[in-house]
């Protein structure tokens, strides 16, 4: 049967008349443009992530562009990023002026090296951007450590991991700010474009709301130069619908994350990630080869809460494109994420030659990483498909 990677749909039509309603209360009142919608969805976000502030934003990017506006970064100064990632994170980066420094990246968690960012480090390092990667939390004790004793601003690029946990703490509540997606294929989806900025900080969350209104306080009066990066209120309406079943949603796709990992795990060549060697890619690799490893499922670290946006597995030996087309054959949907590192990106490549270096692993995961299909609605056969179909391709 047809696998796809992600349905949307499948999520949205039992609530159809949940979202339909808000719809028509939105479009009988006609405040389109934050008001009341935006106001109680705002409440909600706070109340699930435990920090002061929430401000509903255009997108998961204008969330990024607004915290680095916010922070008042300057062009030239350098803000360090994975280089393994989703194009906005460092495309955010250069939008307000500054400067992307590319990090390297654990190969077991997928998120930033704290000591290749702490190698990286010059005179003009004025931020670090960590991304919570496939809905796993980054080293957050580390990574605060070293803004701290470096004087760095953090800014949690949250987009894929609304929900996710740092030893009980909610991803994105812990730097200076963190930066939600609400795309539709996001664990928490809109029917469209939105995002969320959150801080625990009551001046940098007063400037944002601010900034996020074109710098006007109070209206037609400008002190500041913002943007206009307001959440729609129909989508405010939409996501307040869903947020009610958020739980749920994380809950089902850690099921179908536990059952790939205890199916796919019995098959010959098929071993789990080992956090042992988290920052330490060439211990990790003797291992892999002394196992024979055909492909690496990914884990889930015990301090962490994965929300699992992607399930995301390694596939060894230069075979990973030969096992998504084999999955494509049979119609079930797989993706590469990332194909091209960001320090690779054409865009990037005038930047000064210390922002493009020593992002090995990075290089070696973009060649090797394929997601497969693990969104809450995905059934037990669907399921059974899938690993009878990796079953097939590593016999």
């Amino acid at each position: 049967m047809p696998v796809p990677l992600l349905d949307v749909n499948a999520q949205n039509r039992p609530l159809e008349a949940e979202l339909t309603g808000a719809f028509q209360r939105v479009l009988k009142h006609g405040m389109f443009i934050l008001g009341k919608e935006v106001d109680q969805f705002e409440a909600e976000a706070r109340e699930f992530l435990g920090v002061k502030h929430a401000l509903g934003v255009s997108s998961g990017t204008d969330a990024l562009v607004l915290a680095l506006m916010a922070l008042d970064l300057q062009p030239g100064d350098e803000v360090l990023c994975p280089a393994f990632t989703f194009f906005a994170t460092a495309g955010s980066v250069s939008r307000v002026g500054a400067v992307p420094v590319f990090v390297d990246v654990c190969p077991v968690c997928f998120n930033l090296d704290v000591n290749d960012a702490r190698a990286k480090i010059t005179s003009r390092t004025k931020a670090i951007m960590p991304v919570h990667l496939f809905g796993q939390s980054a080293d957050m004790d580390a990574i605060q450590a070293l803004a701290t004793e470096h004087g760095l601003r953090v800014i949690e690029d949250a987009a894929q991991s609304f929900g996710a946990a740092y030893k009980g703490r909610q991803t994105g509540t812990i730097g200076d700010f963190g930066a939600y997606s609400f795309f539709p294929s996001k664990n928490l989806g809109g029917l469209g474009d939105a995002g969320l900025l959150a801080t625990n900080d009551d001046k940098l969350g007063e400037y944002a709301k601010i900034l996020r209104v074109h710098g006007s306080a109070p209206k037609y009066y400008h002190h500041h130069i913002g943007g206009n990066f307001r959440i729609d209120a129909l989508q405010a309406a939409f996501l307040s619908v869903k947020l009610k079943h958020y739980n749920d949603y994380t809950a089902k796709r850690q099921v179908n994350a536990a059952f790939y990992a205890e199916r796919l795990g019995q098959l010959p060549g098929v071993v789990q990630a080992d956090p042992a060697h988290c920052k330490c890619a060439k211990a990790q690799s003797a291992s892999l080869d002394a196992a024979q490893a055909k492909i690496v499922l990914p884990v889930g670290y015990a301090h962490n809460t994965h929300i699992w946006n992607q399930y995301t597995i390694r596939v060894l030996g230069g075979r990973r494109d030969a096992l998504r087309d084999f999955l494509w054959s049979k119609k079930i949907g797989c993706e590469v994420y990332y194909p091209v590192t960001l320090d690779q990106q054409k865009c990037f490549a005038h930047l000064p030659a210390h922002s493009l270096q020593g992002c090995e692993v990075s290089h070696q995961l973009a060649a090797e990483v394929l997601s497969i299909p693990i969104y809450p609605e995905l059934n037990p056969a669907q399921r059974e498909e899938v690993a009878a179909a990796i079953a097939e391709f590593v016999a």
